[in-house]
């Protein structure tokens, strides 16, 4: 199993000193990769409620997702860059391919593409973006940015977008894996026609398990191997004496819980440490606790001939 952290991103951690150093040492602590998120902005009177209840008050300061793994390419040279998750129906897809793209080709081939529906209409209007037909919206993205992708020269013709025969470069290294957000069955089952892994959060292993039988059937239906995908699970635990599982808790305790997604068939964790961390030490030192035990459970996993 591979361990990832969110970069800084929010918060407190909204900083240029916060990326670079968390970037770097991360880095030089083995760790596999660095994510970050997308969001615009927190309504005062939201018209749909974030998925684990009240918005957090530290995401009323947000970087932008490109920028913070810009800084982190300039300051790593091993760890994978990834977005969990761009919400990818608010760009359009010649100006996502090229956001993502710069970070590819300025991290020496390393992004790993992360993209979701997200779930604020707010945000949506913000952006100027119809939440109606977002999902079809997100497939046409998702098929422009293979074309994109592509060899030159491209082109591409929807009733949303029109790209005239083009030169678009730089392409990325190789085609950059393409991880999927959701958790509805129609969400599912595009992960496993189209998708190369499954962004998913730390919910219940038996619910977890569920959903990914759900993309494994959907690759198979479609003639792929669903051996060939990855589960990566997004852990935003509050640590705390007091806690339940998965979401607070003792490191000990959501390490247990960890490991058990791990035997479930997780591949790669990625720790958001800033709800609970109360600074950069803080929060650098919480990860290398992190790695030391998940580390050692996945040793213990390997023994017992479970990964």
């Amino acid at each position: 199993m591979d361990i990832g952290l969110a970069v800084p991103q929010f918060g407190r951690f909204a900083a240029l000193s916060s990326v670079s150093r968390v970037a770097r040492e991360s880095d030089s602590m083995g760790f596999a990769g660095l994510w970050a998120g997308d969001r615009l902005m927190t309504p005062l009177r939201p018209k749909d409620r974030y998925p684990e209840g009240d918005m957090p008050e530290a995401h009323r300061v947000f970087l932008d997702p490109f920028a913070v793994l810009s800084v982190a390419a300039s300051a790593t040279s091993s760890v994978r860059l990834g977005t969990s998750a761009l919400n990818a129906c608010w760009y359009p897809p010649v100006v996502l391919a090229r956001s993502l793209t710069t970070i590819d080709h300025l991290s020496g081939g390393r992004l790993v593409a992360g993209l979701g529906l997200g779930w604020s209409s707010d945000e949506y209007a913000a952006a100027g973006v119809p939440w109606q037909g977002r999902a079809a919206r997100y497939d046409a993205t998702l098929d422009a940015l293979e074309v994109i992708w592509g060899t030159d020269p491209v082109s591409f013709e929807h009733e949303l977008w029109t790209i005239a025969p083009s030169h678009i470069e730089p392409k990325p290294a190789r085609r950059p894996p393409l991880y999927l957000a959701g958790f509805a069955e129609p969400a599912l089952r595009r992960i496993g026609r189209r998708g190369d892994g499954w962004l998913t959060a730390a919910l219940p292993i038996p619910m977890l398990t569920a959903m990914w039988r759900t993309v494994c059937r959907s690759a198979e239906e479609a003639g792929r191997d669903p051996a060939a995908l990855r589960m990566v699970l997004r852990a935003n635990p509050v640590i705390t004496d007091q806690g339940a599982p998965p979401r607070s808790g003792t490191v000990a305790q959501i390490s247990a819980y960890l490991a058990t997604a791990a035997e479930a068939g997780v591949h790669e964790i990625i720790l958001d440490l800033q709800h609970t961390a109360t600074s950069d030490e803080h929060l650098l030192d919480l990860a290398g606790d992190f790695q030391a035990r998940l580390s050692s459970g996945a040793r213990g996993l390997l023994e017992r001939g479970l990964l």
